[in-house]
């Protein structure tokens, strides 16, 4: 009933007679006897792989699985069941990353695939072979914007940035003498007046995001300009699947496109993990964190790929590094490219047209209450935010969604700790919701509201 042991007696005396030793007492003789623990472990016997079967079953049936409104930057899109697949093969799954190129080429290629669907939606010139997550891609656009700057050391972040980017930006600032000062939104969305004049020699780059945290597409009109006029560069980060539907990166002027792959065939998965995207203009080429796959051809003329650039501190002097990226979310990345592959552009823009159009539709069902509001500041695209009258009143009716197995949305209080959004829902409707689960959504609403 046990299929595997790790190591049998006879292995164990095998290894230590390879190293000179008795006993396994002999191997930890350099740990102080008084360190050691003498009593028995309070664990249980072990069990078989059936009875391990059995419990584990036991404890899904418990998970209650409900249907999503949730977002802010995690979403439940529709994945088709091929992009598991596909990824699942052990070839993709063990190659973990490609240090070796000569056996890597199915990875490698994979990758540069990647790259290049990541340029053609940012419409950028150069994209890396991903990052951790969103907010680990901004933090290391900062960097790279402190490095291109001389005598920098600000870096400026609209307050609509997604709370868990700024956090992480504060975090990677700590102890560097770095500073990032959060520019004050004006009514739910960037105040680019207050970004412009906030300009100085002293500040590198600017760090926007569109949709915003409150799902607001942003209107950077003139906010390149102005941002380069004083030497300094431009972030945005957006939603890849929003890219199909609202201005580029590029469009806007921006130096820097980053954002998280995961609206684009991976799972929410409590969480994670997630896949970040970055791509910058060639004149940042060689400063780009982390790695980049370039296709070329071997001796024999035959098409292949290899990394380059590799500006981290694996690969060249330290001091040097712009980065201490130790390696990438390649499989995560790997899950994108199968799905933005497998769905291609129309299957993108239909996914987006979807998201939108059921979104507007929930969102015209919840504006006839008039103890709520929903938010209006600008345009929305899959998600929106729901004030209510105090927190009391949203509680109630998550409360009475969740009875009904729907998770109604995220308290943006939560997230950010501040006093004016602890009566804030952000609402995320994506493709996959239908009609049925739109209706009963603003039932419940209506039942406790009157």
């Amino acid at each position: 009933m046990i299929p595997y042991i790790p190591h049998t007696d006879a292995d164990r005396r095998h290894m230590l007679e390879a190293i000179g030793l008795a006993s396994m007492d002999d191997l930890f003789s350099d740990i102080p006897q008084e360190v050691l623990y003498r009593g028995d472990l309070e664990i249980d016997p072990g069990l078989s792989e059936e009875e391990v079967l059995n419990r584990l079953r036991s404890l899904a049936a418990m998970n209650r699985i409900g249907t999503c409104f949730l977002g802010m930057g995690c979403y439940d899109r529709i994945i088709p069941s091929t992009v598991k697949s596909l990824a699942s093969l052990p070839s993709f799954v063990t190659a973990y990353t490609p240090y070796q190129p000569e056996i890597s080429q199915g990875l490698l290629q994979a990758i540069f695939e990647f790259q290049s669907m990541v340029c053609s939606l940012t419409g950028m010139d150069v994209a890396n072979a991903s990052l951790y997550d969103g907010p680990t891609a901004a933090a290391e656009a900062a960097a790279m914007m402190l490095a291109s700057k001389r005598k920098s050391n600000m870096v400026l972040v609209s307050e609509t940035v997604h709370p868990f980017t700024i956090q992480v930006l504060q975090t990677w600032a700590l102890g560097t003498g770095f500073v990032i000062r959060i520019v004050p939104e004006r009514t739910c969305v960037a105040d680019v007046e207050l970004i412009g004049s906030s300009l100085a020699p002293h500040v590198a780059g600017v760090v926007v995001q569109s949709p915003n945290r409150y799902g607001y597409l942003e209107d950077y009109s003139g906010l390149a300009e102005r941002v380069h006029e004083t030497g300094s560069l431009l972030t945005i980060s957006s939603d890849p699947l929003s890219l199909v539907l609202q201005r580029s990166q590029a469009e806007w002027g921006a130096d820097i496109a980053i954002g998280d792959m995961q609206p684009l065939g991976l799972p929410t998965a409590f969480g994670g993990p997630s896949c970040g995207y970055m791509a910058v203009r060639e004149p940042l080429m060689r400063k780009i964190p982390g790695r980049i796959v370039g296709q070329t051809v071997d001796i024999e003329g035959k098409r292949a790929y290899t990394l380059t650039l590799q500006a981290r501190e694996q690969h060249i002097k330290r001091e040097r590094a712009t980065s201490n990226i130790c390696s990438n979310q390649a499989l995560a990345a790997l899950t994108a490219t199968i799905h933005i592959t497998l769905v291609g552009y129309n299957g993108m823009l239909e996914a987006a047209a979807l998201s939108r159009d059921k979104a507007a539709y929930l969102a015209r069902l919840l504006e006839k209450h008039k103890s709520l509001s929903v938010g209006k500041a600008a345009p929305f695209w899959c998600e929106f935010p729901v004030v209510f009258r105090d927190a009391s009143q949203m509680e109630q009716v998550l409360t009475a969604l969740k009875s009904r197995d729907i998770h109604g949305g995220v308290r943006l209080g939560a997230l950010t700790g501040r006093a004016e959004d602890e009566a804030t829902l952000i609402v995320a409707v994506t493709e996959k919701r239908t009609r049925e689960e739109l209706d009963t959504y603003a039932h419940v609403v209506e039942e406790v509201l009157g």
